[in-house]
């Protein structure tokens, strides 16, 4: 008897510490691996004047994310927050784009508006995933679309073959963020 007690207490110690972790989350709340706290706001700038052109530092790869608002008819246009393994990373506003350096290896992407209260009906989350390689430049176009006529909302995010991205990327506007306070 004295034998089985030693064994069975790492299980009971991880039966009893598994209700701490299952708090983290919100209960009831949809969360993607990539987004951050739901909470985080970001003050979003646009410079159409600036198109820096950037390689990837030594061991690293680059991620852009573009904001795509031609399919959405109305304004203001959103402002889109960006995530990048559980980090919110950056924001776009209107056809612009960031792009931010990431390790090699997997990593889970996702984009949210950050106020979700404008624009009745529709999806307006999304998430991905995606393995960098060093010296590797990935970039993804987030679609938002909201039509007049019909009331709905979307966001899409798709992978974009890197020239294709870099030339949308040239005819946006750079992003320039700040988290607010």
């Amino acid at each position: 008897m004295n034998k089985i007690i030693p064994r069975l207490l790492p299980l009971a110690v991880l039966l009893c510490a598994s209700p701490v972790f299952a708090q983290n989350n919100p209960t009831g709340a949809a969360v993607a691996p990539g987004c951050g706290v739901p909470d985080t706001k970001f003050d979003v700038k646009t410079d159409k004047g600036q198109h820096p052109v950037t390689q990837p530092d030594a061991g690293k790869a680059l991620v852009y994310f573009i904001e795509d608002d031609s399919d959405f008819d109305s304004t203001p246009k959103p402002t889109t927050r960006m995530g990048l393994d559980g980090t919110w990373v950056g924001a776009t506003h209107g056809n612009s784009y960031f792009y931010t350096s990431v390790d090699p290896g997997e990593h889970h992407l996702c984009a949210s508006w950050q106020s979700t209260v404008i624009l009745g009906q529709g999806q307006k989350t999304v998430a991905a995933h995606f393995t960098a390689d060093p010296g590797g430049v990935y970039c993804f176009r987030v679609r938002n679309a909201w039509w007049l006529n019909h009331g709905q909302a979307r966001i899409d995010l798709e992978p974009l073959d890197s020239d294709e991205g870099q030339l949308l990327a040239s005819k946006f506007s750079l992003s320039i963020f700040h988290l607010k306070k």
